[in-house]
């Protein structure tokens, strides 16, 4: 907190300095934001949380963000509160009220220049070497606390360098450990004034400086990551690649808090990402590959693999798409960013997905008189094969192309149609494997099918019905599945909904539960308030590849934002 303090002075002693030197008239915008997430758990017949977690029923996370502008300057601190704690399952430590983030920034276009001192968040290239974002229903924010240039030459050429301690997630606490980085980016069509063509090349280079020898003597103090990257966009289609190497870095082995580091068993890490697409009017091709080995890094090395994304240097999503559909996000793929042995082996990872969007012409057979959109999806996620394999002494070599065990695949077809000026609707079917064994460190291999339909009525300009139907078939775990959803809205402000999420085909009778729901929300302007009252299922929820395991609870749920 000294440092966040320091800081703070800094921005208040800066903006009075500034202030002074302002014309009376022009007294800078400030922009305050603020949310709420809060839930009362309450037991009935089929779900009951823990002891531990009864003692405090009522639970919130609040956020109040204040930035202020004027000129170039601008300053900022996020305020949260995990009063009288923190929602369930999230990271421990975040609790009571304190300034989680808070920053100062000068930034000048005619000079090209930003700099930033406090809090920031930095991204390199896709995020594989380098990632810092908040995302609140994940509970990440693994902002870096120190300083940050970015500088732009005008001329095609731009470059940023920065250092500090990350913000760790368990709690307000810094990690113990150094990030320092720098990237450049070089826009070569710019410089050689291509008319037709864009390209553009990169390069980032990251290190964690973590000094842990007096207990490890075999570990090296830093762990660096170099990445090189091109795209390039010509006419119709795009396309790009980035390959990162990770330096030599610690074994880490364990189950929740338990971690045992190996100094004596270092790997390096590498990864391969490729994209490419074609677009026009009325139809797309996107195509994302990528290979992996030993790619994740975290600020402090105990907290490698942690359940709650606490620690995450880089960013390496699961590349498979974020369905829409309940049941189509209950098996979602997780991917193992580092090499591990136990409980089962997991050397890396190979594999990609495709999108493919074609929209039917009106007044066609398949378009009618408003067209037809067509997208279709697939993932196929493989483990690499590896050629030498010592289980006793943890040591495993794998080819880089060489495909393995299959973790996960799925293909998914949606139809969106609109059928008059007042209904429309989508349909959805998908099948899907799923590797429990290698994904969740179960057993068993699964086969599933989905299908679903969603219909809206509109009423008028104002008012509108939706229906929802969804259903999944399930060949093992908690077999099948029913959801239903109704929602109504009277008027541009209010908004009502009803939910059932029917898990009918578990084979133990008292796990045939319905994760039922009820609720409501009034939106005015930039505000909005939700609430509802319900059963929450338990698994994984996943935001952009990132997912965070939630467990069941049944209660009633505020959600309150608003911005002015």
């Amino acid at each position: 907190m000294s440092k966040k303090l320091l800081t703070f002075s800094f921005c208040l002693a800066t903006f009075f300095a500034v202030a002074q030197e302002e014309e009376p008239q022009n007294n800078g915008q400030l922009n305050v934001g603020f949310e709420s997430n809060a839930q009362w758990y309450i037991d009935d017949d089929k779900i009951q949380i823990s002891e531990i977690d009864a003692q405090e029923r009522i639970r919130s996370n609040s956020y109040l963000k204040l930035d202020y502008f004027i000129k170039n300057w601008e300053f900022g601190l996020q305020a949260e509160s995990y009063t009288p704690q923190a929602l369930l399952n999230y990271a421990p430590g975040l609790e009571k009220t304190d300034v989680g983030t808070i920053y100062a920034r000068y930034n000048n276009t005619e000079l090209g220049l930003n700099v930033t001192a406090g809090h920031f968040y930095e991204q390199f290239g896709s995020g594989l070497t380098l990632r810092s974002w908040e995302d609140r229903q994940l509970g990440i924010n693994n902002a870096i606390f120190g300083g940050r240039i970015k500088y732009d030459t005008g001329t095609g050429i731009n470059a940023t360098i920065l250092g500090g301690k990350q913000r760790i997630g368990m709690g307000f606490d810094l990690a113990d450990s150094f990030i320092s980085g720098a990237d450049v980016g070089v826009s070569i069509s710019e410089i050689a004034k291509m008319e037709t063509t864009d390209l553009n090349i990169g390069a980032s280079f990251v290190s964690r400086y973590e000094n842990l020898q007096e207990l490890y003597p075999e570990l090296d103090k830093t762990t660096n990551m170099y990445s090189f990257r091109a795209d390039m966009t010509k006419g119709n289609f795009y396309a790009g690649a980035e390959y990162v190497y990770k330096t030599d870095d610690a074994l880490v082995e364990g189950q929740g808090v338990v971690q045992n580091i190996l100094d004596d068993k270092q790997y390096d890490g590498n990864a391969l990402l490729v994209n490419m697409g074609y677009s026009q009017r009325g139809f797309g091709l996107d195509i994302n590959l990528r290979r992996l080995q030993n790619i994740g890094m975290f600020s402090e090395r105990n907290l490698t693999g942690n359940t709650f994304n606490t620690g995450v240097v880089n960013y390496v999503p699961a590349l498979t798409k974020q369905y829409d559909f309940a049941l189509q996000n209950i098996y979602v793929y997780q991917v193992a960013s580092v090499t591990s042995f136990s409980p089962y082996l997991k050397p890396g990872e190979i594999g990609g997905q495709f999108d493919l969007y074609y929209q039917f012409k009106k007044e066609t057979a398949m378009g009618g008189k408003y067209g037809t959109y067509f997208a279709v999806n697939g993932s196929f996620w493989n483990a690499l094969d590896y050629e030498d394999l010592d289980m006793n002494n943890r040591e495993v070599s794998s080819g880089f192309f060489d495909f393995g065990r299959k973790y996960y695949n799925d293909l998914a077809i949606e139809m969106r149609k609109k059928h008059s000026d007042k209904w429309q609707s989508i349909f959805m079917v998908m099948g899907q494997y799923y590797n429990q064994k290698y994904i969740e460190d179960a057993s068993g291999e699964l086969k599933t099918y989905v299908a679903g339909a969603d219909v809206i009525y509109k009423i008028n300009d104002l008012q509108s019905v939706r229906l929802i139907g969804q259903h999944l078939w399930a060949d093992g775990d908690k077999k099948n599945w029913a959801a239903a959803t109704l929602e109504y809205v009277p008027s541009l402000k209010w908004s009502f909904f009803i939910h059932d999420l029917y898990n009918y085909g578990n084979d133990n009778p008292d796990d045939q539960i319905h994760y039922y729901s009820v609720g409501g929300a009034f939106v005015k302007g930039a505000t909005r308030i939700g609430m509802s009252y319900g059963r929450q299922r338990g698994g994984m929820i996943c935001v952009g590849g990132v997912c965070r395991l939630v467990p069941e609870s049944s209660g009633l749920t505020l959600n309150i934002s608003t911005n002015f």
